[in-house]
C-alpha cells in the first residue's frame, strides 16, 4: 500500500498530475488545431490539411509546432522586456490552473477543493492580467486596443458566467466540483441542464454564450479581429511566446468545456446507468469535446460583434436574464425543501 499521507508521496502524485495536465493539454492544442482546420474547410466547402504525415495531414499541426520553434524570438526596441517576456507564461499558467479542480474521474482530480466553482472563476482573472501586460508592453497600438477590448469583455462577461453557474450550486447546495458531478447519478435526466427546466437550461445556455466572450472566440472575437487591429495583443509576439498564446487559448477552450461538462451536464458520469462500465474520463473528456466542436462551428459560421453590439448583448440581455433566472431558482429550491 502507497501512504499517501507521506509529504513526499503527496508532492511526487502532484507533479506526476501536473505533468499529466501539461501532457494532455499539448496533444490536446495539437489534435484541436488539426481538427478546427478541418471543420473550417468542410464548412467552406473545401478539404484543408490532406499533404503533412498523410491521412488527412494529420501531423499538419506537429509540423506547426516545431516551425514555431525554430522561428526567432522577436523583442521589439520600445517594448517593455522583462513584462514583454513574461505576458505569455502568465496567459498560460491562467489557462493550466483551471485545471486543478476538473474532476476527470471519480479519483482523478487534482484538488477537490470545497469552493472549487469559486476558485475556478477566479483563477480565470489570471489571464486578464496576462492580456493587458501583453498589450501594454508591447508598445504598439494595435495591441494596446486589443487589451484594452479583452480587459473590459471579459471583466463583464465573467458577471453572467458565475450567475448561470450559482445555479446549480444552488440546487446541489455545494460548490464542490466532485460533489456536483456525483449529485447527477442516475442518468442524463439527473444532470443539472435538466433538473430544474427550464431555468437551468437557460442557465447553462447563457454560461456556453458568455465563455465563448471569456476565451475571446467568435462571434465575440474582438480584442484579436485581423480586420481591424491586426492581431490585437499578441500583434509583436512570434516563434515560441505566440505559440503560448495559442497553447492558452486552446487550453481555455477546454476549461470552460469542461467545467460545462462537469456542473451542468454530468461530469464523469454515464449517459445512462448501463454504460458504467466505460471509465469516466472518456465521459467527461468526451462531453467537454463535443462543446469544444461546437465553439469551432460557431467560429465559422457566424460574424464578429462590433464592441458595442458585445456590450448590449452582456449587460442588456445575460446579465437581466441571468439575475431572474437565479432568483427563480432560488425560490424554486426554497421552497422545493
Amino acid at each position: 500500500m502507497i501512504n499517501t499521507a507521506d509529504p513526499m508521496i503527496k508532492l511526487l502524485i502532484t507533479i506526476v498530475y501536473c505533468v499529466g495536465v501539461v501532457g494532455f493539454v499539448f496533444l490536446f492544442v495539437l489534435f484541436s488545431n488539426w481538427l478546427e482546420r478541418k471543420v473550417s474547410a468542410h464548412i467552406q466547402d473545401r478539404l484543408g490539411p490532406m499533404e503533412t504525415g498523410g491521412w488527412h495531414g494529420w501531423s499538419q499541426a506537429i509540423a506547426d509546432a516545431i516551425k514555431l520553434l525554430l522561428k526567432e524570438d522577436i523583442i521589439p526596441t520600445a517594448a517593455d522586456s522583462k513584462l514583454f517576456r513574461l505576458a505569455p507564461y502568465i496567459v498560460f499558467v491562467g489557462s493550466l490552473a483551471g485545471f486543478a479542480v476538473l474532476p476527470f474521474a471519480f479519483n482523478l482530480i487534482g484538488s477537490d477543493l470545497n469552493i472549487g466553482v469559486y476558485y475556478v472563476i477566479a483563477v480565470s482573472s489570471l489571464v486578464v492580467i496576462g492580456i493587458l501586460m501583453a498589450g501594454w508592453a508591447s508598445n504598439n497600438k494595435w495591441a494596446m486596443y486589443g487589451a484594452m477590448r479583452a480587459a473590459a469583455q471579459m471583466v463583464s462577461y465573467e458577471v453572467p458566467v458565475a450567475l448561470s453557474l450559482l445555479v446549480p450550486v444552488l440546487i446541489a447546495g455545494t460548490l464542490s466540483m466532485q460533489e456536483l458531478v456525483q449529485d447527477q447519478a442516475g442518468g442524463f435526466w439527473r444532470w443539472y441542464v435538466f433538473r430544474a427546466f427550464p431555468f437551468s437550461t437557460i442557465a447553462f445556455v447563457i454560461y456556453f454564450w458568455a465563455s465563448l466572450a471569456e476565451v475571446n472566440r467568435t462571434p465575440f472575437d474582438i480584442p484579436e479581429a485581423d480586420s481591424e487591429l491586426v492581431a490585437g495583443y499578441f500583434t509583436e509576439y512570434s516563434g515560441m511566446r505566440f505559440a503560448i498564446f495559442f497553447l492558452a487559448e486552446y487550453g481555455n477552450m477546454f476549461v470552460v468545456s469542461a467545467i460545462a461538462a462537469t456542473v451542468f451536464l454530468g461530469g464523469w458520469q454515464p449517459i445512462i446507468p448501463a454504460l458504467k462500465f466505460i471509465p469516466g474520463p472518456f465521459w467527461f473528456v468526451g462531453k467537454a469535446f463535443v462543446l469544444v466542436l461546437i465553439q469551432m462551428w460557431l467560429r465559422w459560421t457566424l460574424p464578429r460583434l462590433r464592441v458595442d453590439q458585445l456590450m448590449h448583448v452582456c449587460w442588456k440581455i445575460f446579465l437581466p436574464f441571468s439575475f431572474a433566472n437565479l432568483m427563480i431558482v432560488g425560490l424554486w429550491v426554497v421552497l422545493a425543501k
